[in-house]
Parts: structure tokens; C-alpha cells; sequence
């Protein structure tokens, strides 16, 4: 909303998702500047909000221990450009699998992925949670008339 429905930058997207929570300073985002349109914004908007959530019950930002990186990279050139993010959560609690089929698998899975034209993959490791999402560029940027 505050970007006037033109679109929100990728950082802004994960700050206003994650800062309810605290422990900005456990957080790294690393990217290059990158205007989602509205469709992304609000699908990954929910994709972080669900990712953020679960950390504070079951990982990360459940502890005092562990870090979040969230990072993103346009890849390609032309036509091709493909978008790609990255959410790894490392040396938090050991992460126990969370329910395969509850709205926030579903949203991390095929909801959010699929609104932009997508794939992801979800992982629950020893060291964290890591949730990788790849999309044509095209599926997420936004284009800002002159």
C-alpha cells in the first residue's frame, strides 16, 4: 500500500514481515534492489510472514542462537532472467519437520510460487529450515511507467 500499488522493493517486502519480531540484527538480506508488482508482493508477502512466524514458534527467532539469511539474485539475461530467493535458517533449534500439508507448507510449496510463475523447495535440515523460491524475472518485477 505504501508504494502506491506499484510494487515494493524486495527489502522493504522481508523487513515489514520480520521486524514484528525482532532480532533484526540475527537477520541478513543481501540482494540487489528489485520493485516486486503487487502479485508478488502480496504472495511473498504471505511467504514471509509464514517463514518469519514459524521461526519465531519452532526456529531462529525462537532462541537466542542461530541466524536467518535471506538472499536474492536475477539470473540470466533478456527474456530469460529468472529471479531467485533464498531464505536459510542455520544453528538455530533442531527443526523437527512441521506439518506437510498445513496452510504454511501450502503456501511455501505451491501457493506462493505458483502466483508468480514459479517453483520452490522446502527443507527441513539439522542446521535449519531452507526455503528456495525460483521464478521467471518477469513473474515478479515491477514495471514503472515514466
Amino acid at each position: 500500500v505504501t508504494g502506491d500499488w506499484k510494487g515494493v522493493s524486495v527489502f522493504e517486502l522481508l523487513l515489514s514481515q520480520t521486524k514484528p519480531f525482532g532480532n533484526e540484527e540475527r537477520i541478513n538480506m543481501s540482494g540487489p534492489s528489485i520493485n516486486l508488482n503487487p502479485i508478488a508482493v502480496q504472495y511473498l508477502g504471505i511467504a514471509f510472514h509464514e517463514l518469519a512466524t514459524n521461526s519465531a514458534k519452532y526456529g531462529v527467532l525462537s532462541g537466542d542462537e542461530g541466524s536467518i539469511s535471506a538472499s536474492w539474485e536475477v539470473a540470466g539475461s533478456g527474456p530469460s532472467r529468472t529471479f531467485r530467493l533464498t531464505w536459510a535458517e542455520t544453528d538455530g533449534p533442531k527443526v523437527q519437520t512441521i506439518g506437510q500439508s498445513g496452510f504454511g507448507s501450502v503456501v511455501l510449496k505451491r501457493v506462493a510460487p505458483e502466483a508468480v510463475g514459479g517453483t520452490s523447495n522446502l527443507e527441513y535440515g539439522p542446521q535449519g529450515i531452507v526455503w528456495t523460491l525460483e521464478a521467471p524475472f518477469s513473474g515478479v518485477e515491477a514495471i514503472i511507467a515514466a
